[in-house]
């Protein structure tokens, strides 16, 4: 899975931040020192262009939230949020959607973009005559960014939200949620790549630095982002068939609670390389911990019992032996886990993990079945 910084959880979302925001702040801090008064030192242009790219990042956190609260609020189970450069991220898995709601997803996204850029520019409209310059520069460039967010969000790419709405309209059509997402995203693809392209081409013939810099950044976070949507949509397609008894291990530890995290370490995760394991209290799951958080614990407080650290089973979700092995894949994605226990009549019957979901799914496609 990818490596995202994780923000916490927000009105009971996990949140975390993409790693492309590395990039926006490095670009939107570099073009704001270009705009600031040249008066003022370089230090404070800087500082200036940090608070521009914070602002753009709460901005940007509201628009997302306010799309995951009116999914929320018509039934939609969101676990959890990743903050892309150009806004949206909530993972809201095929079985809790529909096409007319993912049609309200994106006009709400559209109205929003809007809405925040019409709040900056009445900011702005009353600064110039009454603020500062720095300040009315500030919430300038906030209300073009925003603008300009508006209207890539109106490039019918997945995932993105004209692509988003795209989406809804051919799955309504062809009633086949993957088809439709694999070829929204091939579109959102094929427009990054464009868009790269158009970047490297004003790089070169034009040589604006900052213009190219930032349609090639657009670029690679929307081609990113659709490629992503595009796997996730193939590897589904290609698991549906399986079923989870057939992918998952029987083979698997079964460790007391009572037992010490010093005694998992060297009989467990040392010896054999077992990254997750079941907790039980008899023959009755309890829960599971993983390395991460093996991790947490430090050296002195290796003498508690797993039971102490160990993520209760009313938190996790669990697989059936028949339920298909993209059901499966999905919930590990809302998830944020790379395992999961299969429990038939309240008894754990085996393990999946999603590398060796991810590795059927590539050979299935691979020998085209």
């Amino acid at each position: 899975m990818e490596s995202l910084p994780k923000m916490g959880r927000i009105f009971g979302l996990s949140v975390r931040l993409h790693y492309t925001w590395v990039l926006a702040f490095a670009l939107i801090t570099a073009i704001m020192v270009t705009q600031f008064p040249e008066a003022l030192p370089l230090w404070q242009r800087v500082i200036l262009g940090l608070v521009t790219s914070l602002l753009f990042l709460i901005s940007v956190s509201i628009r997302s939230f306010a799309i995951s609260l009116v999914a929320i609020n018509r039934g939609i189970p969101i676990k959890r949020l990743t903050l892309f450069v150009f806004g949206g991220g909530a993972e809201i898995s095929k079985e809790a959607t529909r096409p007319i709601l993912e049609l309200l997803i994106a006009v709400t996204g559209l109205l929003s973009t809007l809405l925040l850029c019409g709040i900056f520019y009445g900011i702005y409209a009353i600064l110039f005559n009454t603020g500062s310059v720095v300040a009315y520069v500030l919430i300038q460039w906030l209300s073009y960014i925003f603008l300009m967010l508006f209207l890539f969000h109106l490039i019918p790419g997945f995932p993105l939200d004209a692509g988003i709405l795209l989406r809804a309209l051919f799955w309504k059509v062809t009633g086949d949620y993957d088809r439709s997402t694999r070829i929204a995203s091939l579109i959102g693809w094929t427009i990054g790549l464009l868009t790269i392209a158009g970047g490297i081409l004003l790089l070169i013939t034009e040589q604006q630095w900052f213009n190219g810099l930032t349609l090639v950044g657009i670029g690679w976070v929307l081609q990113s982002a659709a490629a992503r949507s595009r796997r996730r949509a193939i590897q589904r397609e290609a698991l549906q068939p399986v079923k989870t008894e057939d992918i998952m291990t029987r083979e698997y530890p079964l460790i007391s609670t009572q037992s010490t995290v010093s005694q998992l370490i060297h009989d467990h995760i040392l010896a054999t390389g077992q990254r997750y394991c079941l907790i039980v209290n008899g023959d009755k799951l309890e829960g599971i911990v993983t390395i991460e958080n093996v991790k947490r614990v430090s050296k002195k407080h290796r003498g508690s019992h797993l039971d102490k650290i160990m993520t209760p089973i009313s938190e996790l979700k669990l697989a059936h032996p028949q339920q298909s092995a993209a059901s499966v894949l999905g919930q590990m994605d809302e998830q944020w886990v790379d395992h999961m226990p299969v429990v038939e009549n309240d008894k754990i019957v085996g393990i999946v993990s999603r590398e060796s979901l991810v590795h059927l799914a590539q050979t299935r496609k691979e020998l085209g079945v």
